[in-house]
């Protein structure tokens, strides 16, 4: 099962949970430390953080490590990045209209001096 990425970054924990690991790989119950829940309840995040691509969970020997892999994250950038640019160029008119509005009414004040 493959879950959306922006499913899984919706939630806080699971958020904080790749803040936790995205530099440093870290085992499950290191993980499960950070938090104030049952280590099934943090298991649960880690497998949605799975199944959407986040993490990787690697064996080494009886220990399970969670490593981060923010490829996935990309969705998310490309899907902010059109109203990013949508905003931009709202923002650049506003400003414009803005600044010939102030120099129409400086004009205005001028001729009324």
């Amino acid at each position: 099962m493959h879950r959306d990425v922006f499913k899984a970054i919706a939630d806080p924990t699971r958020r904080e949970i790749i803040n936790l690991i995205a530099h440093n790989s870290m085992n499950l119950n290191a993980v499960a430390d950070n938090f104030d829940m049952s280590r099934p309840a943090v298991s649960k995040h880690i497998k949605i953080l799975t199944q959407c691509g986040l993490l990787v969970i690697k064996k080494q020997g009886r220990e399970h490590f969670c490593r981060a892999d923010l490829q996935q994250l990309q969705q998310v950038t490309d899907w902010v990045e059109q109203y990013r640019k949508f905003w931009t160029q709202k923002l650049d008119a506003l400003d414009t209209f803005l600044t010939n509005e102030q120099q129409s009414t400086d004009n205005i004040n001028l001729k009324n001096q």
